[in-house]
């Protein structure tokens, strides 16, 4: 029989937390709620989808399971960020639909909405850029909207990025939205490898330097074979999440040619979350600040600086909420790089 998490002895404990697809009644619920794990939860699994017109439609929340809540020893509440990029190429319900959700329960924590940036989302530079620029907004947005519900003190705010610099650029904008001891959560992790210029231990040695040495981080969806490796930073990373455990039960029922009951799947969830404790308890990998130097950039041809500032000078704009975050277009751009290249100063000016 699993033990339910547990403090690891005079460190800090990295909370591992059970990724539930859903709050219905069931084996899996249940089994969450006697271990007393720590669950998160998707705003997807509340979602109606209308799907009478051959694609799906959103169409509001339903809250009735929200009720099977009652005795887990803590909720979160996460914006399904990479399943919506990924299946619905974007986000279906708008800020003041998402903060109705985070304030219809007492969640522990609720995370802002974000918009991802792993490789199968955005494809290029720019477009990681566009979207961090986005995700920014969407802290802010989401934050205003928290104090007018009176649910800011749960708020999470989420840093997204592709490269360690892209973190702290996330990061260098969230100006008014960190807390003392609060929790901040940190987006793109579930595909990231541990190690190399863009790992994780890159990033975290990035955002360790930067951050008060107050605020904690939560890691979306990091690997369990990380937790080794982030054992010596428990002071920094509060708590991981995953629902690995139920990919890997689909897996194995269709191997054995047998239904994913809620009960199978709770006990992947028991051996998943075994697995992460002795991982833990067992990391004797150091932490070192080691991060490779950026590369110069390959010269730019004058249009290029033109688009680049752009872009930069739009990313700006959508990040104070100026500009809307969907209202970009390339040839918009493209024109505004023609206009601001029209307005510089000439030699003989």
């Amino acid at each position: 029989m699993h033990e339910p998490a547990r403090p690891l002895g005079d460190i800090p404990n990295i909370e591992i937390i059970v990724g539930l697809p859903h709050l219905r009644s069931g084996a899996l619920l249940e089994r969450a709620r006697h271990r007393r794990y720590p669950v998160l939860v998707s705003a997807n699994a509340f979602s109606c989808w209308d799907r009478s017109a051959g694609y799906p439609v959103w169409r509001g929340w339903n809250l009735k399971s929200l009720a099977n809540a009652a005795g887990l020893v803590s909720i979160d509440l996460d914006s399904a960020g990479f399943v919506l990029a990924s299946r619905y190429r974007g986000l279906p319900w708008s800020v003041d639909d998402y903060v109705a959700l985070a304030a219809s329960h007492p969640f522990r924590r609720w995370a802002s909405l974000d918009l991802c940036v792993e490789e199968e989302i955005a494809r290029n530079r720019d477009e990681v850029l566009d979207r961090i620029a986005r995700t920014v907004a969407l802290n802010h947005a989401c934050h205003v909207r928290a104090l007018d519900a009176g649910n800011a003190a749960s708020f999470m705010p989420v840093l997204q990025g592709r490269e360690p610099g892209d973190y702290l650029r996330c990061l260098d904008r969230m100006h008014g939205l960190l807390r003392p001891g609060m929790t901040l959560g940190v987006g793109s992790m579930c595909r990231r490898p541990i190690h190399g210029s863009e790992g994780l231990l890159a990033v975290l040695s990035a955002l360790d330097r930067a951050l008060p040495d107050d605020i904690r981080l939560h890691l979306f969806g990091v690997k369990g074979l990380a937790l080794g490796w982030l054992a010596p930073l428990a002071r920094r990373v509060a708590s991981i999440d995953s629902a690995a455990f139920g990919v890997a039960a689909r897996r194995e029922a269709h191997a054995r040619g047998q239904s994913k009951t809620d009960a199978f799947v709770a006990d992947h969830m028991d051996r998943w979350t075994g697995t992460q404790l002795r991982r833990l308890e067992l990391g004797k990998a150091g932490f070192q600040h080691e991060l490779l130097l950026s590369l110069p950039l390959a010269a730019l041809s004058p249009w290029e600086t033109a688009l680049a500032g752009a872009r930069e000078e739009i990313r700006a704009l959508i990040e104070t909420g100026e500009i809307g975050p969907d209202q970009i277009t390339e040839g918009w751009i493209a024109q505004w790089a023609a206009d601001s290249d029209q307005d510089q100063p000439t030699e003989n000016s």
